[in-house]
């Protein structure tokens, strides 16, 4: 066995994620950590500075790491005593005078300055910020017909509050950088999201920063206020279910180190970034196979067990606790709240796992009953005159596994069933394996859930033992694909989500699943497009696009606010060790608490 043996990741998902940093030194430890604050102060003056007068007038759609190449990565981790890391730059998008520009700041040099600036002429639009739509929804407060309108329907303006919504691409020639606000009413609640004004929709142009459309189309009853609230101290007795209170203590200290932004917890080393539009990149995480003497809560779950009673006068129970490092996020996006978490296991697993919660989008309706819904009103009747409409959720993973070493091989192991040709067996039917070897980014295109098969990541070049190649094999959870036309706009645009899985050879340019600039994108710039090359991916270094989804179909449970619910895959050493790893693992002593009655 190689030794030590160990799995490299850079692990991504597309979902947009807020996160703060406290202040610290722009010097860093490691090429992969992520902007300081003191660093976002260095580039944005000298963007600013790179501008001259009209500096004033650039607005910051993006800003984040650039990531150094992973050669470079690689050398300097080998070593780190004799080699200072890589060049730091950072990755700017800015707008200016209506346009994009993109930029790549050194922060090397004493003076960071910029050394690529290059004008962007394709489709879709950066990230919106949170100013700008700040900025546009306090906009119709102020605009003459909308004031009407909100008078019309009888309704008191202070009690009003706008949202932003993207209003996406439906094969419009050309696009200007425009957002939908939509209308919602607070009296009552602070649940807004289940109290929309129905047929008021302004268009607000975001480069100049006024409304360019408006329309009130129709009105409809505005859904009440009651029972709509989520706060503790807004609810009423009788409360329930009773929940006992459960203790969690670390008596020996907490079980993992953190240096920098490098964390190591049992037989995993891992780093922690961040990105503003992913949240959380897990990468550089390695698993070696060595035993290290460090405590481990007790988490409740099973890590291995197993009972024997065949043995005469000889009973066998050996049972090992689970126990798992689990990095997590939280982010609110508009009126979900979606909960990744990155779940590392001393057996070598990753588990990923994503919780959606948060309040539904719904829809002001004149009905009060669902007896009374005679069309399809596209979604599911929630409470009086609110309809939650259906909708989609896609995941997109970015998994760069460097499987003990970078050139790997993606193999597709097919569970088939044969006929028993043996004369005088009773069976009829059995059934075996059949493995192929992608060669091709076509050949690597799946659409799961059809038939049974395993799905793994080896490296043809290292074996275990007894022969077989190392590797990681992907378990998908339940799989949702979209069900949208194939030519219908938005399916054009998330054309990414038409695989489950999908195999391409490392870029570093290819970083978004659904492109760089998604706002009004027109799907030319996606991971489907990009696997049009067929490129070679066998004994290359890959990547895996694995996407996970949900189909929502609302129900009145998940009224007025919804339980959390979840959907996830599974990494796992797969002929990885020549044994199992957490064989010689102790469970960790319980920790006796005395109670008071």
């Amino acid at each position: 066995m190689a030794s030590p043996h160990k799995v490299l990741l850079s692990l991504l998902s597309i979902t947009l994620f807020s996160f703060s940093v406290s202040p610290v030194s722009s010097q860093h430890e490691h090429p992969l950590d992520p902007l300081s604050p003191v660093e976002f102060s260095l580039i944005r003056d000298a963007v600013k500075r790179s501008y001259g007068a009209s500096g004033e007038n650039v607005t910051f759609q993006y800003v984040g790491l650039d990531e150094p190449d992973k050669s470079l990565v690689h050398s300097w981790m080998s070593s780190q005593a004799s080699k200072k890391p890589p060049p730091r730059r950072a990755s700017v998008v800015v707008r200016l005078h209506g346009q994009t520009h993109e930029l790549v700041v050194d922060l090397s040099s004493h003076q960071p300055s910029i050394v690529s600036k290059e004008v962007y002429h394709g489709h879709g639009f950066p990230m919106l910020t949170i100013e700008e739509q700040t900025d546009a929804i306090e906009l119709p407060r102020t605009h003459d017909e909308f004031i009407q309108s909100i008078k019309n329907r009888g309704l008191d303006m202070s009690s009003v509050v706008c949202s932003t919504f993207a209003v996406g691409w439906y094969g419009e020639l050309r696009s200007r950088r425009v957002v939908k606000v939509l209308a919602f009413y607070t009296n009552g609640t602070v649940n807004f999201y289940m109290r929309p004004i129905e047929g008021i929709v302004v268009v607000v142009d975001l480069d100049l920063m006024k409304i360019v459309k408006y329309h009130d189309r129709f009105a409809t009853t505005v859904p009440t206020a009651e029972d709509t609230e989520y706060r503790l101290e807004k609810q009423n007795p009788p409360f329930g279910p009773h929940l006992r209170g459960a203790a969690i203590v670390q008596p020996h200290g907490l079980g993992f180190d953190i240096k920098g932004h490098t964390i190591s917890w049992a037989n995993w080393k891992l780093h922690l970034g961040f990105d503003v539009r992913v949240g959380p990149i897990i990468s550089l995480a390695s698993i070696y196979d060595l035993e290290k003497d460090k405590y481990r809560q007790y988490a409740g779950n099973i890590m291995w067990r197993h009972t024997e009673v065949g043995i005469p006068d000889v009973k066998i129970n050996e049972v090992r606790s689970d126990v798992s490092l689990v990095v997590r996020s939280v982010s609110t996006v508009g009126n979900y709240d979606y909960i990744l978490d990155w779940e590392f296991k001393p057996s070598g697993a990753i588990k990923f796992e994503v919780g959606l919660t948060g309040v539904l989008e719904v829809k002001a309706v004149n009905y009060t009953h669902a007896s009374q819904i005679k069309e399809d009103e596209y979604g599911t009747m929630v409470g009086a005159n609110t309809i939650a409409t259906h909708h989609d959720h896609f995941f997109t993973y970015h998994l760069d596994l460097d499987v003990d070493g970078a050139p790997n091989s993606f193999v597709k192991t097919n569970l088939i069933t044969k006929p028993v040709a043996e004369e005088g067996v009773p069976r009829k039917s059995y059934w075996t394996v059949s493995s192929k070897t992608a060669r091709t980014e076509s050949e690597a295109q799946l659409h799961l859930g059809l038939e049974p098969c395993d799905l793994i990541v080896v490296n043809p070049n290292k074996q275990t033992k007894v022969g077989n190649n190392v590797g990681y094999r992907l378990i998908p959870g339940p799989i949702a694909s979209p069900i949208l036309f194939r030519d219908d706009y938005p399916q054009i645009r998330s054309a990414f989500t038409n695989n489950n899985l999908w195999v391409t050879p490392y870029n570093k340019s290819e970083k978004w699943a659904s492109g760089r600039y998604v706002d009004q994108s027109r799907g030319d710039d996606t991971l489907a497009v990009w696997t049009k090359r067929n490129r070679k991916i066998e004994n290359e270094d890959i990547v895996l696009w694995y996407t996970l989804g949900f189909h929502h179909v609302p129900y009145q449970e998940d009224f007025p606010i919804m339980p959390t619910l979840s959907g996830g895959f599974e990494l796992r050493p797969t002929n990885f060790f020549d044994r199992n790893p957490v064989l010689k693992t102790k469970s960790p002593e319980p920790v006796i608490l005395s109670c008071k009655p």
